[in-house]
């Protein structure tokens, strides 16, 4: 975690705590939601799908892998989500009995002394423009993943996912809660997305450029040629 500083001369100093994996990335990187529906008695089938627990379902609907998602009540999410809509738990005591009973160890220790941090904000103005420039990327890349959530979706239970459908399913949500941080989130809370996000941010930007680029290309050739 990043703690951001204000000095009397008008610099922000950011000091780091390092902390090992919580309790939520112990359970995402060690149990995928296939394997939480099969120990709690849901039978999947060899093509991932199964028959979802969250409504009625005569037939299978629900694509279960390292993230669920349902095409009949269109409940979606990863491990911890499943746990917590199959047991009516909070997210917290969810990711908790995940834990329990897969026997996955985390880190539920006390801060380390923080330590300062090599590099430093100068000026409050260059923070300003920096909070103003991660939004924009950030916000951007949210309504451009709602699109291929859309556009990409699966017709029917069947269909293999597209790799934008998934990015979509694995990075929207996330990406709202960082752009709601940047939005109602204190000083030290926006330091930590603009300074831990920083590299992320840019290539995700050089990445909505490209397209963007390659979509207004394609559209002033698309008179002589087919676009790709």
């Amino acid at each position: 975690m990043r703690h951001l500083i204000f000095c009397g001369n008008g610099c922000f100093f950011l000091c780091l705590e390092v902390r090992k994996s919580n309790i939520f990335e112990a359970v995402k990187e060690s149990v995928t939601t296939r394997q939480a529906a099969e120990h709690y008695g849901i039978h999947v089938g060899r093509n991932g799908m199964a028959c979802c627990p969250f409504h009625k379902d005569k037939t299978p609907s629900l694509k279960a892998d390292r993230r669920f998602h349902c095409f009949g009540c269109q409940a979606d999410g990863d491990v911890i989500d499943f746990a917590a809509r199959l047991f009516d738990l909070s997210g917290v005591e969810a990711a908790k009995r995940l834990a329990a009973d897969f026997g996955i160890p985390y880190d539920n220790r006390g801060r380390p002394s923080p330590k300062p941090v090599k590099r430093s904000i100068p000026a409050e103005l260059r923070f300003l423009q920096a909070e103003q420039k991660c939004f924009r990327v950030l916000s951007d890349y949210y309504h451009l993943l709602g699109r291929w959530r859309t556009e990409h979706a699966p017709k029917s239970p069947g269909d293999a996912w597209h790799p934008l459908f998934v990015e979509a399913l694995q990075k929207q949500e996330y990406i709202g809660y960082l752009l709601d941080t940047l939005l109602t989130g204190g000083a030290e809370e926006k330091a930590d997305i603009i300074i831990g996000h920083g590299k992320e941010v840019e290539l995700i930007g050089k990445r909505i450029s490209e397209l963007t680029g390659s979509h207004k290309e394609c559209t002033a050739s698309r008179s002589r040629q087919p676009c790709r």
